[in-house]
């Protein structure tokens, strides 16, 4: 197991900078995500620390040993890629044992390495198929395994649910759950599904345009983004965000006046998220026209128009409305956030 030290690398082409001073202790057994939007930066990060890019400043320990002049072989990290990247005409038991040939451990101990990593990705039933006599699932599977079969001291994902319909998406993270609590490897994990960050991290890193935004916990960053930036990519749905002003210590945009906001005057962007809401028959502080209805399983999506904002609401299961009707919609002010309205940073607590 291991420890990985980032220390103030950058990677930069030219005037463009793909990673900006990113400096991080990922700590022994921890599952550290990085969540971002495409061309974030967050794959970047992750192949300097395999050392398949080189960093344009910066150094990195790995299990305590300086890792920027060591080849990625010689890292002692696995990878999982987004792609599959199996090899055709070889069956599962081939494909998961090939990185113990390639390193030259001892063929003694191969077949009960590959076993035991075959046994944790529920493969074992299919070591005798190649590639193309696989599902989706079962070949995504491989990837892990190959991975796991090697013993490294952290493992490096990317993307690994992209290629996966919805059905197995969600059993694939429950399973990558699973063996990260087996294993208890440090494992860095990239990905742009939100869900997958809140679902599968011990800690979150968020990334935008290379720079890191917010780091925490999935409560901690769900329950107080550090900006609006944060607060809209994490959660679904995303965080409301209405643009207003506070006075008299009030928030008032049109259609909305929630009282009693401890806030510096002038523009602010309120945010709060659809089930911290709650539509009420009078009363409430947002007083909106109905502009769009989804009906989930477990709730009602309501969307209103407040200013130039679109904010969603969530109500019971059985609430009934119809487009245009007027809706009345309460929050607590505790559970409001605002931000800069210019530069997307959080006000006060």
């Amino acid at each position: 197991m291991a420890e990985i030290v980032v220390s103030n690398v950058s990677k930069r082409w030219d005037s463009f900078v793909g990673v900006h001073d990113f400096d991080r202790t990922i700590a022994d057994r921890e599952f550290l995500v990085l969540p971002g939007p495409s061309d974030c930066g967050k794959t970047t990060a992750m192949r300097m620390v395999a050392g398949l890019e080189d960093p344009s400043s910066g150094e990195f320990w790995i299990d305590g040993r300086a890792a920027n002049d060591l080849e990625p072989e010689d890292r002692d990290v696995a990878m999982v890629f987004q792609s599959y990247a199996l090899y055709p005409n070889m069956n599962v038991h081939e494909n998961i044992r090939f990185p113990l040939k390639v390193r030259g451990v001892d063929p003694a101990t191969h077949d009960e390495r590959v076993r035991r990593a075959s046994a944790m990705v529920e493969l074992d039933d299919f070591l005798h198929r190649r590639p193309a006599e696989l599902s989706g699932g079962q070949r995504q599977r491989v990837a892990p395994g190959r991975a796991i079969v090697r013993e490294p001291v952290a493992f490096l994902v990317d993307e690994p649910l992209s290629n996966l319909d919805a059905k197995l998406q969600v059993s694939t993270r429950a399973q990558i759950k699973n063996l990260s609590h087996e294993l208890a490897v440090t494992t860095v994990y990239v990905t742009h599904d939100q869900i997958e960050a809140m679902t599968l991290a011990d800690r979150v890193v968020v990334m935008k345009q290379g720079v890191v935004q917010q780091v925490g916990t999935p409560t901690e960053i769900y329950g107080r983004p550090a900006n609006a930036f944060v607060a809209s990519f994490i959660g679904n749905p995303a965080m409301n965000l209405v643009d207003g002003e506070i006075a008299d210590s009030s928030f008032k945009a049109e259609n909305a006046l929630i009282e009693g906001l401890s806030a510096p005057e002038g523009a602010l962007t309120l945010g709060f998220r659809a089930e911290d809401a709650e539509v009420v028959t009078e009363g409430g502080q947002i007083n909106a026209r109905i502009c769009k209805m989804a009906r989930l399983r477990d709730a009602t999506v309501v969307s209103v128009r407040i200013g130039g904002s679109l904010a969603s609401v969530k109500a019971d299961k059985n609430y009934r409305a119809e487009i245009d009707d007027t809706v009345s919609i309460r929050i607590s002010t505790d559970l409001c956030h605002l931000f800069d309205t210019k530069m997307g940073e959080r006000v006060g607590d």
